[in-house]
């Protein structure tokens, strides 16, 4: 071929290239949730099935954690788009209380919806003599892992019952599943668990073994006040249990961060509310999922894409 036949053939795949459709970059979303036996888990999973179905060119993975303050933390080191964290958690991340897990404030999270709540579950074996939070006293309790929200929201009952850790025989950090083993094996005789009604970990449990679902009164709740909410676990939530128990709830949020694109934000929070019996599917705690109540105890500002969302569907004018 002659010089000047190569640079035509040149400037025509130039041309080409140009004139190609842009190659969409693959959105890539990391979800954050729990251990594999609570709630936040088979959540997360069907959150990023449904979006890998409904953000085009979206690839998803699920991450076990050790949920709410690690989640806030990756979230806000850039190593997740979206996260399930209880509201308490989340109102310190923003404050940034070491004490909590959060030695600075996470300035860049947002919100994308309140979901449902989380109870407040203390569940001893019956042979424990335990049916109160008094007798707890001199008894060993698993309160989830170290700095988790599960362990926070037992540092906040037992403080607003006007106990501590000291007045425990021995605190365990366990994740939910290997808590109700021990309690199986008799190593420990009671675990405290901030889930949705109906955790896994817990039924199985109750399955094999004679359980006390110990109450939270009503005026230990408030005394904490907000996000903490007086509740109750109906009978029949786990087996052998006869009676309503009163507790505390505290409501749970998906968080991302300010990384995440507008349009991401905005399909992610979309399709929540599309899909409302899918999330249901994967767990019974995501019946207590409304678009009306999406907006509720939000304590940290709502991401661009989410607020797009919801004055789409009319909450926000």
């Amino acid at each position: 071929m002659s010089l000047s036949g190569k640079i035509v053939a040149s400037a025509a795949l130039g041309a080409a290239l140009l004139a190609a459709p842009a190659v969409r970059a693959q959105e890539f979303i990391n979800v954050l949730t729990g251990g594999t036996s609570g709630v936040y888990y088979p959540l997360g999973v069907a959150l990023s099935e449904i979006y890998v179905d409904g953000i085009e060119g979206s690839r998803t993975q699920v991450q076990a954690t050790k949920a709410s303050v690690e989640n806030l933390n990756l979230l806000a080191q850039g190593k997740g788009e979206i996260a399930i964290s209880l509201g308490d958690a989340v109102a310190l991340a923003w404050e940034g209380n070491a004490e909590a897990g959060f030695p600075q404030p996470l300035t860049n999270l947002r919100a994308i919806a309140a979901i449902y709540p989380n109870y407040i579950q203390i569940v001893a074996e019956t042979s424990s003599g335990a049916t109160t939070l008094a007798d707890l006293k001199g008894m060993t309790l698993s309160v989830g892992a170290p700095a988790s929200g599960t362990e926070l929201n037992a540092r906040t009952i037992l403080d607003a019952a006007g106990m501590s850790y000291d007045d425990l025989a021995k605190v365990e950090y366990l994740p939910f599943a290997e808590s109700a083993e021990l309690i199986k094996n008799r190593q420990i005789q009671a675990t405290l668990q901030s889930a949705g009604l109906g955790v896994a970990s817990i039924k199985d449990l109750s399955a094999t073994h004679e359980i006390t679902v110990i109450g939270i009164p009503a005026e230990v709740v408030e005394r904490i006040g907000a996000p903490y909410a007086a509740a109750t676990i109906p009978a029949g939530t786990y087996t052998g249990q006869e009676a309503d128990v009163p507790t505390a709830s505290v409501g749970n949020i998906l968080v991302t961060s300010e990384a995440v694109s507008e349009e991401t934000a905005y399909q992610m929070t979309k399709l929540i509310f599309d899909n409302l019996e899918r999330l249901k599917s994967a767990h019974a705690a995501a019946g207590n999922i409304t678009l009306e109540g999406a907006l509720e105890g939000l304590s940290i500002p709502l991401h661009p894409g989410a607020e797009r969302y919801y004055r789409e569907a009319g909450l926000i004018q």
